[in-house]
């Protein structure tokens, strides 16, 4: 049944020597950049790890610029500040599952309609991929159209206001650096006997 698709590489049409051949061609040695992915390994258990992530708050610890979330009219729909840029609304629901551990975060700038910002995260327990206890976290964003066109420019703070997609280019280096924070707070915590989750800033202000 795979006979009639053109273009499929399997052994059975394509030999060894062909195929390496074809890996080493640089044009398929390129970076993409329609995905960002990044990954790391977390001296933390899977199901410790996947609780932080799936509690929304959590993201004013470990990014570099999302803070101040609060509820909004619309039921898991958080409103917060993205400091990367001067007063602009960041618009975030997550949608999570215990039984994969994956933790998707939806968002957008200035507006909570159209939440394509979509951050996919996902859990691995690390034992079997890479035989040693704690996690595996993934992480990938992908380019959408959204990004190279602001979709809503009359609700942007001001007309001169950079724009999210502006950052494109930076966001594997700046999300490594976000990675970062996030396996040094899980580490650190978890290594010092420390309760992982903490509860919302806005509810230890009051």
């Amino acid at each position: 049944m795979l006979a009639d698709i053109p273009g499929l590489v399997r052994v059975e049409q394509v030999g060894r020597e062909e195929l390496l051949t074809r890996c080493l061609d640089p044009d398929l040695r390129r970076d993409d950049d329609r995905y960002c992915t990044v990954c790391e390994y977390i001296d933390c258990p899977p199901d410790v790890v996947y609780e932080y992530l799936r509690k929304g708050h959590h993201l004013e610890e470990w990014t570099y610029s999302v803070r101040d979330f609060e509820p909004t009219g619309t039921p898991g729909l958080w409103v917060g500040r993205d400091r990367l840029t001067d007063d602009t609304r960041i618009f975030c629901r997550v949608e999570a599952n215990p039984d994969a551990m994956t933790v998707d975060y939806h968002c957008a700038w200035d507006q909570g309609d159209r939440l394509w910002m979509i951050y996919l995260m996902r859990v691995v327990p690390a034992g079997p991929v890479v035989d040693r206890p704690g996690s595996v976290v993934t992480w990938t964003n992908c380019r959408h159209p959204y990004y190279d066109h602001n979709p809503y420019p009359e609700l942007a703070p001001a007309p001169d206001r950079p724009w999210v997609g502006d950052f494109w280019d930076l966001f594997d280096a700046g999300h490594r650096v976000e990675m970062d924070n996030l396996k040094a707070i899980l580490e650190y915590r978890h290594r010092n006997g420390l309760p992982v989750s903490v509860p919302p800033v806005r509810e230890v202000r009051r």
